[in-house]
């Protein structure tokens, strides 16, 4: 460890404290959900204007996605970071996401005052990601090339009730299922309809039965968007949309394959006509955690008083999917979970409270500091990238 560019790095982040303090509570105050975050996509757009970068609003055509960029003049490793804002209908940051975009701030500064110092070289950007919820904003910044042309590595963090290096995201997809049969009385002339509420649930029954046949780690879960309009009528048409998720991209082909077949059968079974509409961008990606920089987090992390579960206890945990996977199979990435006090679940009302606390606050600096420190490390010793791009280039196994 560079006991120089440590000192830099923790004044800088120390320095911010009170300043990312404010950014984080209004964000967390002012829940905006995905692709609607005007008001914090500003707010940190502005935050990085004043601290001397260069920002583009709107990038790779969404209103609220933004990439902030400091190039030190010379050539060297493009570090990367993401930052999160969008927040939960009805739960508001209950995923902690005022505190990752508080923590991309943090790291991008750090790694920013290293370069003006002169002890790095390269540049630095820092991707404002919308919708990690939802619509998946980093699918659309890998998918234009914008993440990919700018960076060498790409760190980023996400708050937990647990540290954690190697937290097992899962790859995700979407898809809605919509069932057209035909209406009728259902009091007088039942038997001339042709039911699409009955199609959807026994689709669902379908799913129920086949998660005793799978592995125990995909997912699949769904809501019922539309059962029809009156308990009289026969419903013509229904719907419902449901997640479906794996470990890795091949098994969850295979486990979407299986989902749909179950839909498939019950649209044979009521003669309905069966749509299913899966996410036009493609799925989410599992997370491709780049190893060596990962160690290089656990080190500093540990350093600072963090502890972390042996690696294969810490992959029989399911945590979710997340965007970040789409961005870890282009450029070498990491995506540590840190601690912020709370024993709350994620996507909880508990948790959210948890993200307001000047407890997490502090979590989320130490986090940072530590992967500002793995940055560095990636960016000052050339045998250490080269260890990263060896990791990247070997593959996950799928």
């Amino acid at each position: 460890m560079n006991a120089e560019v440590k000192s830099i790095i923790d004044s800088t982040i120390n320095g911010l404290d009170r300043e990312l303090r404010d950014i984080s509570l209004k964000i967390h105050d002012n829940p905006e959900t995905g692709e609607k975050e005007y008001k914090a996509a500003a707010l940190l757009s502005d935050y990085l204007e004043q601290k001397g970068f260069t920002v583009t609003r709107g990038a790779a055509g969404l209103p609220t996605a933004f990439i902030a960029e400091y190039s030190s003049g010379q050539p060297g490793r493009r570090i990367g970071y993401c930052a999160e804002y969008d927040a939960l209908p009805g739960v508001g940051h209950g995923c902690g996401h005022n505190l990752i975009a508080i923590s991309g701030l943090a790291c991008a500064i750090a790694t920013r005052a290293l370069m003006e110092k002169g002890l790095l070289k390269g540049s630095v950007t820092l991707f404002g990601t919308p919708a990690e919820e939802s619509t998946s904003g980093k699918i659309d910044l890998v998918q234009t090339g914008e993440i990919q042309k700018r960076t060498d590595v790409v760190l980023m963090l996400h708050p937990f009730a647990h540290d954690g290096i190697y937290p097992l995201m899962l790859a995700l997809d979407s898809v809605k299922f919509e069932f057209f049969g035909r209406t009728s009385h259902a009091g007088m002339k039942p038997w001339e309809g042709i039911n699409a509420l009955d199609a959807l649930m026994q689709g669902y029954d379908n799913v129920s039965m086949l998660r005793q046949q799978t592995l125990t780690t995909n997912r699949v879960h769904g809501i019922i968007t539309h059962g029809g309009s009156r308990p009289n009528v026969i419903p013509d048409y229904a719907s419902a949309f449901f997640y479906v998720r794996a470990v890795t991209r091949n098994q969850l082909k295979e486990f979407k394959d299986k989902v749909e077949n179950c839909f498939k059968a019950a649209a044979v079974a009521t003669g309905c006509r069966l749509e299913a509409t899966w996410a036009a961008k493609g799925p989410v990606e599992d997370v491709f955690m780049n190893d060596t920089m990962a160690q290089y987090y656990k080190e500093y992390m540990e350093m600072e008083g963090a502890h972390f579960l042996p690696r294969a206890e810490e992959e029989k945990v399911t945590t979710g999917s997340t965007d970040c996977g789409n961005v870890s199979y282009v450029v070498p990435t990491i995506h540590p979970g840190f601690s912020i006090g709370t024993n709350a679940a994620n996507h909880t009302v508990e948790f959210t409270k948890a993200t307001a606390t000047e407890y997490a606050h502090g979590c989320t600096l130490r986090a940072a500091r530590c992967l500002a420190m793995t940055a560095a490390t990636v960016s000052l010793d050339a045998d250490v990238y080269r260890a990263v791009v060896a990791d990247f280039e070997k593959g996950k196994p799928q």
